[in-house]
C-alpha cells in the first residue's frame, strides 16, 4: 500500500511524461551532450604536454569531429590538472570519435614520440555530462 502511495505521489509531482529516472535530466538534454575531460598533468613535462596537445591532438580531434568548448588549466599547488569540455551531437558520435582518433596512426605516433620527454599525463579521467533540469541552459533550450 506503501508502495502505491508513493508512487501516486511521485506521478503528481512530476511533470507529465517525465519517469522518476530522469526526472532531473534537460528534456532534450539541451542542444548536444557534452563530455568533461580531466588530465593530471606531469609538472615537470607542463610545456611538452601543452605542446602536444595544441599542436598535434588538437588538429587530429578536429579531423576525427570533436567540438572543443573550452579548455582550462588548474593548478592547486598539488595538483596540476588540463580541463576541457567537448561537444557531441549524442552519445554514439562521441564514442565513434574517440574509437577513430585513439586507433589514428598519427596520434599514436605522436604519443610514442612524446614519451622520449617522461610522463605527459599522470591520469586522465572523461565523462559525459547531462544537463540537469533546473539548469538556466536548460530553460533556454
Amino acid at each position: 500500500m506503501r508502495r502505491i502511495a508513493a508512487l501516486a505521489l511521485l506521478a503528481a509531482v512530476l511533470p507529465a511524461g517525465v519517469s522518476a529516472n530522469d526526472s532531473y535530466v534537460c528534456p532534450g538534454n539541451g542542444d548536444d551532450l557534452h563530455q568533461l575531460r580531466i588530465y593530471e598533468i606531469n609538472p615537470d613535462n607542463r610545456d611538452a604536454f601543452h605542446a602536444r596537445f595544441q599542436d598535434h591532438a588538437l588538429r587530429i580531434m578536429d579531423r576525427h569531429g570533436f567540438e572543443v568548448v573550452d579548455m582550462w588549466e588548474s593548478d592547486t599547488g598539488d595538483k596540476l590538472e588540463f580541463v576541457y569540455v567537448l561537444s557531441w551531437p549524442d552519445r554514439q558520435a562521441m564514442e565513434s570519435s574517440w574509437e577513430r582518433f585513439l586507433a589514428d596512426q598519427e596520434w599514436i605516433d605522436i604519443k610514442q614520440a612524446s614519451a622520449a620527454s617522461g610522463v605527459l599525463v599522470r591520469a586522465s579521467n572523461g565523462q559525459p555530462l547531462e544537463r540537469v533540469s533546473y539548469s538556466p541552459a536548460c530553460a533556454s533550450s
